[in-house]
């Protein structure tokens, strides 16, 4: 069995969401859950709730209750999403480009 959790426009860019992305990558759920807890980092809020939702997704789904040390992480990817552009001024009339940068987040979960 198999679930998919889609989170996206994610407010942070995506070269900081995949560094935290890459310690969970091919690791039980509930490895993964201990790991993201106890990662000081921003996008590991966004990576745990998305693995909870995973979780809840393939227990509704298919009318089971999987324990999270039976689920796995099979794929973790980390898309860019849309840029907003804003200007800002700079010296002598000038302005600068500034690009807040959005992710899309896909997990996928599968029993063993």
């Amino acid at each position: 069995m198999e679930a998919t959790c889609k989170v996206k426009y994610v407010r942070q860019s995506p070269y900081k969401i995949r560094f935290v992305a890459d310690l969970i990558r091919g690791k039980k759920v509930l490895d993964a859950i201990n790991i993201l807890s106890s990662t000081n980092k921003k996008a590991s809020h966004f990576l745990l709730k998305s693995i909870n939702s995973a979780v809840a997704n393939i227990n509704y789904n298919d009318d089971a209750n999987f324990e999270n040390d039976e689920l796995f992480i099979k794929k973790v990817l980390i898309d860019g999403g849309p840029t907003i552009k804003r200007f800002r001024p700079a010296a002598m009339g000038r302005a600068v480009p500034i690009k807040k940068r959005t992710s899309h987040i896909t997990i996928v979960i599968e029993s063993k």
